[in-house]
């Protein structure tokens, strides 16, 4: 036979969890706060149960002189469901929110603030009735009842009416919440203030610093530093004449996904053109590198059975989210840590599939890895090799395809990918490997299948700039950037600055704090008109802020003079010390980065 189940309308509203681990607490304040039972344990305690007029006594005890028997419980519960339908009918009244608490007699109680979540879900015995057969069970994740735990006849037993819940609770404070974080962010120098900066065109690599966003007061002409338009190929006429080009026959957006209306010939030119720059099989476009670096590694990583993942402890946060995401087992080696990786790579079984994963050039401490090494070691255990040439494409090599062109071992690399919104001077991510490999990423990866596809005016522009890169101009403009970096780097060291050295066209400088750094970034901008950009944590671990600097082509020697001059009183103003010009500057430790 079924059991019958009554719901109890107060214990119904906490968590077999909350009750378990409040017990004491909710005894205490005994049968005055369960809406149903407190009525009938007061009327039992000095009436005649088997007497309904005694039901509507007042007179109230504070316990009861025996244990109750089922029959007897039951009897109370029925002749007081019976009274509330009654006057329910009685009144025609439908039950609302605001008259529940009177319908029901209920008397809220307030002071459950220190309830404790327990980790155990168990059968339980109500509180209130631990001497009958009664007892707590969760039925599903709505809906808690009270099961007798006997055979009955449940034919005659009568059902409450069912009632609106009441929820005193208060809202979550979503705002304050945000607050919260945002005043962390501030009180550990982790809050990001953006400058605004508008480019001008054929001024590069100067700006225009707008203080007020509608007007030009107070707007004024500033020297870049820290662009990622390496070669200031943003600017050139090539890629603007392309742009208006792109607009003017095809409009502004691509209309679609790559598979509903969004794929072109100029879709499929890049494509063909990123594939020959790597000298690769195939390619395949996303809206950025970020989503390239996390959508591959995913859907890589989680297709292949048993996969595992080696990955650098420099490795950029997209690569991460990737590696993250795919949930399956990953190994940390030391960054640029050849012996590290081939002592992890020992551990995993050869037949297994393993995606090592690392950069060329490490975007904020400028370093480059010993790339033939990494891949042979990788090749050398049953691993495909998924390397991010994003800080390299355009700058390193005859064609401007990175270091893996530089080094000649294009054709040890499995996958690379890359971005067409440094170097390149545009916007967008690529990876390029073989075409199964692609046409694989292509057919599974939402990263690339669920989102709008790039427009006319990007394509024609990154079209323009990789025919440049592979160009006698583009050898030109790179050979002119990297002597401009040695240069600098050179100038940098002999006023004393701690440079971090590096092989790579990027230039740290060690501060080792997120304060410091900001002021430092906003003394050169106020007082020089010269923007670097602080580089704080999460970018880089804290301790290890620094300001990171890139020359381009277009920089003079008279513009790197005045940024020498100007950052070296700086430093100096905010009370650093300046290396003496005899001391060797030593490389600063690299924080590793890794979150995977």
């Amino acid at each position: 036979m079924a059991m019958p189940i009554l719901k109890c309308p107060f214990l119904s509203q906490l968590t077999f969890q909350q009750v378990r681990a409040s017990a004491p607490h909710i005894l205490s304040t005994g049968v005055e706060s369960c809406p149903i039972f407190s009525n009938f344990t007061r009327k039992i305690s000095t009436s005649n149960i088997h007497n309904a007029s005694n039901l509507s006594s007042t007179n109230v005890s504070s316990s009861m002189s025996r244990p109750l028997s089922l029959n007897e419980i039951k009897a109370v519960h029925e002749k007081m469901l019976e009274q509330k339908n009654h006057q329910y009918l009685s009144s025609k009244v439908k039950p609302t929110i605001s008259n529940v608490n009177t319908l029901m007699n209920t008397k809220i109680p307030t002071p459950y603030g220190e309830i404790i979540i327990s980790a155990e879900c168990e059968d339980l015995l109500c509180p209130f009735l631990k001497a009958t057969p009664i007892a707590f069970r969760r039925v599903n994740i709505d809906q808690d009842t009270i099961e007798v735990n006997r055979k009955l006849n449940t034919d005659k037993i009568a059902r409450p009416i069912t009632l609106p819940k009441i929820d005193n609770a208060n809202p979550f404070e979503y705002d304050a919440f945000f607050d919260a974080k945002i005043e962390a962010k501030r009180l550990d120098n982790s809050y990001r203030i953006f400058k605004r900066v508008q480019r001008k065109s054929g001024c590069f690599p100067q700006a225009e610093e707008k203080k007020h966003l509608h007007d030009d007061l107070e707007s004024r002409t500033i020297t870049v530093w820290c662009s990622n338009d390496y070669l200031g190929l943003g600017q050139h006429p090539k890629l603007r004449k392309a742009v208006i080009d792109a607009v003017t026959a095809h409009g502004s957006g691509s209309g679609g996904t790559r598979n509903i209306s969004g794929t072109s010939p100029l879709h499929e030119k890049l494509e063909e053109q990123l594939a020959r720059l790597h000298q690769k099989e195939s390619a395949l476009l996303f809206t950025s590198c970020y989503v390239a670096n996390d959508t591959a590694l995913f859907t890589l990583a989680k297709s292949l059975p048993q996969c595992h993942i080696l990955s650098d402890s420099g490795n950029h946060a997209s690569m991460i989210q990737g590696i993250r995401n795919s949930q399956v087992p990953k190994h940390v080696f030391r960054h640029n840590d050849v012996n590290h990786l081939e002592e992890l790579l020992k551990k995993i079984p050869r037949h297994i599939p393993k995606i090592v994963a690392f950069e060329t050039v490490h975007s904020m401490d400028g370093s480059i890895c010993d790339l033939e090494t990494m891949l042979d070691v990788a090749h050398e255990y049953g691993s495909i090799t998924f390397i991010d040439e994003v800080h390299a494409v355009g700058l390193y090599g005859h064609n401007g395809a990175g270091v893996g062109e530089r080094d000649h071992v294009l054709h040890k690399m499995d996958i690379i990918s890359g971005t067409l919104g440094k170097a390149f001077g545009s916007i967008g991510g690529y990876i390029a490997g073989s075409a199964k490999m692609t046409d694989f990423v292509r057919s599974y990866g939402s990263g690339f299948i669920f989102t709008t596809s790039m427009p006319p005016t990007v394509l024609a522009s990154a079209l323009a700039a990789i025919e440049i890169s592979m160009s006698d101009e583009g050898r030109a403009l790179r050979r002119k950037q990297q002597e401009n970096v040695r240069e600098l780097r050179s100038k940098l060291v002999d006023a004393g600055l701690p440079v971090i050295m590096s092989p790579s066209h990027i230039i740290p400088i060690h501060v080792g704090n997120a304060a410091l750094a900001t002021l430092l970034c906003n003394h050169l901008l106020d007082r020089y008109s010269i923007y670097i950009q602080s580089i704080n944590y999460p970018t880089v671990q804290r301790g290890t802020e620094r300001l990171r600097i890139a020359a381009t082509p277009y920089h003079t020697s008279e513009m790197i003079d005045q940024l020498v001059d100007a950052l070296t009183h700086v430093w100096k103003d905010v009370g650093l010390a300046l290396k003496s010009v005899a001391q060797p500057q030593q490389q600063q430790p690299i924080a590793l980065r890794h979150h995977a």
